[in-house]
């Protein structure tokens, strides 16, 4: 069986993917949407990373054997603040948003999850779980909320490599009076009559973020699972606090800690003030198809920070509709290459995956784009408008034009100078690395195809 191998946040080393739970049945969580508003690019990252993941688990151990879950948070103060804005219900929000959330996700090529639970569906595992932290002292009420107390914990700091005194330094920490320390964070807090609240031992209140996911990973997925999975930016608080309250409640939690680099807009981050913030239905409501965008970011390494660019989206939409012409008809392969799923479970480096693609002959190109979650050609029509790319020494331009010009002409001037041994060696080169060369009227082209290489002509002449 592949050997799948993860960087994992907590040992800051690529571990074996092990199943802790069930032999050969591995587990995943992964922290899902606040459900209050489109999910913008960024939220989508996680999203397809993690159904990479998912759909190699399933590949590796079967589809019936591999358990994912990602919750949903129906209960925040963003959603509160939403409604009082809108004059919306809170259940209208969230169940619109929701579904927002999983046409958008579908679109860019994501599977549904094994489970979806709601963060209201689990109040009374929550409730449960912080009494059982009262009891064994790791928490504490106060003014009618419930606080974990952070000192409590030894190994609080160990996921993000920080002590509990350089955290509160700066620390996205509520500063409160009834806190014994800054750095406590909330179980649960109490509700006025007009926001969501649930009866509980120290009244009339509702959840606070991070005990949501503890108690929804622990009931679906057990004491210990393997993997747990997110953005960077919830490594603290929020993944160091699911693990203090879980450990303190005396569940091993995860193994394995996996978190994705942050996103970028042309080289800046993503933000409204720099008018540079858009939602996954705004690129597909501009006619950018969602295969395209989980290409773009299936481009670059999930632990590198990505940037989607113009520039980006172009190519990724030239290469992608080569995939599509070269495996339009094609009956798939049966079987994977084994470089792509090597490349797969070598931390999930889809990058290696698409360059070993593009030298695949059709059936083996078509089954490794399925394991990658990108539509048949058969199902999308948007690359049959689109001309294949070329490039002519008729105008000089097109793709890699200053590479590739040039080793045109020289092959043109070869055979105008019947040299056909050495234009007929130059012309081997060229389409070695991807190129259909052809020549009329004195000029030559040459086409690109899917499995263009420029670093196949380094010192071709």
């Amino acid at each position: 069986m592949t050997e799948i191998r993860l960087t994992n946040t907590a040992t800051r080393r690529k571990d074996p993917l092990e199943p802790l739970v069930v032999e050969g049945k591995p587990s995943m969580y992964v922290c899902g949407p606040t459900v209050y508003d489109r999910a913008h690019i960024g939220n989508a990252r996680p999203v397809i990373v993690f159904d990479v993941l998912f759909r190699l688990l399933r590949h590796v151990y079967g589809a019936e054997n591999v358990t994912y879950v990602r919750n949903v948070t129906d209960v925040d103060d963003k959603i509160n603040a939403r409604a009082t804005e809108s004059g919306r219900t809170i259940r209208e929000i969230t169940d619109e948003t929701a579904a927002w959330y999983l046409e958008d996700m579908a679109a860019v090529g994501a599977l549904e999850p094994t489970a979806m639970p709601r963060a209201t569906e689990w109040i009374a595992q929550m409730v449960a779980m912080i009494e059982g932290l009262i009891a064994s002292g790791h928490a504490y009420e106060a003014e009618g909320h419930v606080l974990f107390r952070v000192r409590s914990y030894d190994d609080y700091g160990k996921l993000s490599g920080r002590s509990v005194d350089d955290m509160i330094a700066g620390a996205r920490v509520e500063v409160a009076p009834y806190k014994e320390d800054p750095m406590d964070f909330v179980l649960w807090k109490p509700s006025t009559d007009d926001l969501p609240g649930w009866e509980s031992p120290w009244g009339r209140g509702r959840p606070g973020w991070h005990i949501e996911c503890s108690a929804m990973a622990q009931g679906l997925l057990g004491e210990s699972f393997d993997i747990h999975g997110g953005g960077n930016d919830l490594i603290f608080p929020h993944h160091e606090n699911e693990i203090a309250q879980s450990k303190c409640s005396g569940h091993a939690f995860a193994r394995i800690w996996l978190h994705n680099e942050m996103l970028q807009v042309e080289g800046k981050k993503m933000s409204k003030s720099l008018g540079n913030f858009f939602t996954v239905r705004d690129l597909l409501d501009q006619g950018i198809p969602g295969e395209v965008i989980r290409f773009v970011f299936l481009s670059t390494h999930y632990r590198k920070p990505m940037d989607w660019t113009e520039k980006k989206r172009v190519e990724a939409t030239n290469r992608l509709a080569a995939w599509f012409r070269k495996t339009d008809g094609v009956e798939p392969a049966k079987v994977v290459p084994t470089s792509v799923v090597t490349a797969l479970a070598d931390d999930l480096n889809t990058h290696l995956a698409m360059v070993e693609m593009n030298s695949f002959s059709a059936p083996y190109l078509k089954a490794a784009m399925q394991l990658l979650g990108f539509p048949e050609a058969e199902d999308v029509d948007w690359f049959r408008a689109l001309e294949p790319e070329f490039v002519s020494t008729a105008t000089g331009e097109g793709p890699h034009a200053d590479l590739l010009v040039p080793l045109l002409r020289r092959w043109q001037a070869l055979r105008e100078a019947r040299d056909f041994a050495a234009a007929d060696a130059l012309k081997a080169q060229l389409e070695g690395a991807g190129l259909k060369l052809s020549a009329k009227d004195g000029e030559a082209s040459a086409e690109i195809l899917p499995e263009f290489d420029a670093g196949r002509l380094e010192g071709v002449e």
